[in-house]
């Protein structure tokens, strides 16, 4: 019968710890550039030229029908026959990007698409540039409407960095796997893994919720939407409420 022992993982934890910051840290910059590469290119695909369009359009189908692992490797591994090398850690922080950027685009360009067209009508009338428009009456309202899409979708980019093992990324998976073979208590590394990586979901989700509260007004004034839907935060809500009621 299998006997149970965590002291390697007690032993090592420093280790696992190490990799879930570098994993929290390629994360969290890829997911910052993502965004930003995703509202450009919806932007782009919506309002830029003819060409600019097409080419955003091929970035954006062919990030979105081909697997993250496959763009990771043709970056580590394809990109140095051309002349392009990358250590490990740049290759998956590109390979990142680049993908969360093509979902993020489509996310953010249904937003932009549900913008009504009366809202658009009354900027022009105001006498606003169409970057004014874009930027005061089209961006805040559709990213505010796909606020929820876009951080599962970042917290889901966090989970498949996991492959940046594939490419000898110290990551938590990574360091999980060189665990492993120096222990051989693979059960007991990877739920060690699992909790770290239920852990840092946690606090992903909390933050995205607490940036979406500071940054919609209208979820200041009504006291609700996502940002009070998460269990820890609920708390806070009570605080909050309880402070303005007295």
């Amino acid at each position: 019968m299998y006997q149970f022992n965590f002291a390697p993982v007690i032993h090592y934890l420093p280790k696992l710890l190490a990799g879930a910051l570098l994993t929290l840290t390629i994360s969290s910059v890829a997911i910052a550039l993502g965004f930003a590469l995703g509202v450009t290119c919806a932007v782009l695909r919506d309002n830029g030229p003819s060409p600019v369009r097409m080419l955003v359009s091929i970035y954006v189908e062919a990030v979105r029908n081909t697997p993250f692992l496959v763009q990771l490797f043709i970056v580590y591994f394809a990109l140095p026959t051309v002349g392009i090398k990358l250590t490990a850690v740049e290759a998956g922080l590109v390979a990142m990007v680049a993908n969360l950027g093509a979902y993020a685009a489509e996310i953010v360009r249904a937003g932009m698409e549900a913008v009504h067209r009366l809202q658009l009508e009354a900027g022009a009338a105001l006498g606003m540039s169409r970057l004014q428009i874009l930027r005061h009456v089209v961006l805040p309202p559709a990213i505010e409407a796909v606020y929820p899409s876009l951080t599962s979708q970042f917290i889901l980019m966090m989970l498949a960095s996991s492959l940046l093992s594939a490419i000898s990324v110290g990551e938590l998976t990574g360091v999980a796997q060189l665990l492993d073979s120096l222990t051989f208590r693979s059960f007991e590394i990877y739920a060690a893994v699992g909790v770290l990586y239920v852990l840092i979901t946690l606090l992903m989700k909390a933050a995205f919720q607490g940036i979406g509260y500071a940054s919609f007004k209208r979820w200041r004034r009504l006291r609700t939407g996502p940002a009070w839907s998460f269990a820890p935060l609920k708390p806070l809500r009570r605080l909050w409420t309880n402070g303005r009621d007295a």
